[in-house]
């Protein structure tokens, strides 16, 4: 990645320059099916999920056909938008908004159970103005959810990287889950629905993933900080 290209990665014209010449379907990170496990365990099939900086992912498409029923996705590229709103115009279970993900005026309060986030923090943390465009997500995100809701994020972000981010919102209660990258690794080291340890440093994942581990982490954020309330409501979302 070019300097120039990353500081791009959080405008508007370079994603759409990039999906006129990329039209072909792409997931970034992680696909549906091994990420399922633990989307079923935070998120129910009748709930309002959203997908951010959603791309020309496949992701809501299985999603759809894995039986949830409504499935927003909303991108800062108007390109790849119209380019979704065509391909799945006969899914009704799937809508497609162009909208940034900094400001989400359109959307009220409280109006989605679970927001799920594959590289788009990490997109506009390598952009220009990154901590303040990151919190900037970050609260619209806590806006939107309902009490209880998840935010789900998948990242190469390690705790010593991304925590700080999550933390100093302190508005929600934070679990990490780790899961191999599916590019190099076509069998699970990590159990993905157990979350691991996590204090307010890195030091625990540290001595027990190794300095350098070949994984993505995925944080949930738990809308409130009342922990045993919110274990509560997750595990209502698995049953």
């Amino acid at each position: 990645m070019t300097g120039a290209a990353s500081q791009a990665y959080g405008e508007a014209w370079y994603w759409d320059e990039r999906y006129r010449k990329e039209v072909g379907p792409f997931d970034w990170y992680q696909k549906y099916p091994a990420l399922a496990p633990l989307l079923r365990l935070y998120a129910r099939t009748h709930q309002r999920l959203l997908l951010v900086g959603c791309g020309n992912s496949v992701f809501g498409e299985n999603m759809v056909d894995d039986g949830y029923q409504d499935v927003v996705n909303i991108d800062i590229s108007s390109v790849v938008i119209e380019q979704m709103k065509k391909k799945y115009h006969d899914k009704p279970q799937l809508k497609y908004i162009k909208m940034d993900v900094k400001n989400m005026s359109d959307f009220e309060s409280g109006s989605f159970d679970a927001v799920i986030d594959k590289g788009t923090l990490d997109s506009i943390m390598c952009g220009q103005n990154s901590q303040e465009h990151a919190t900037m997500m970050l609260e619209e995100v806590y806006r939107i959810l309902k009490d209880n809701g998840v935010y789900i994020m998948i990242t190469y972000g390690d705790p010593s990287y991304r925590l700080h981010l999550l933390k100093d919102m302190q508005l929600w209660t934070v679990k990490l889950h780790v899961i191999d990258r599916w590019e190099r690794s076509s069998k699970q080291t990590w159990d993905l629905t157990e979350p691991l340890p996590l204090h307010d440093d890195s030091t625990s994942i540290i001595s027990l993933l190794g300095p350098k581990p070949d994984v993505h982490y995925i944080y949930v954020c738990i809308k409130g900080n009342d922990s045993a309330g919110s274990k509560a409501g997750a595990n209502e979302a698995a049953n």
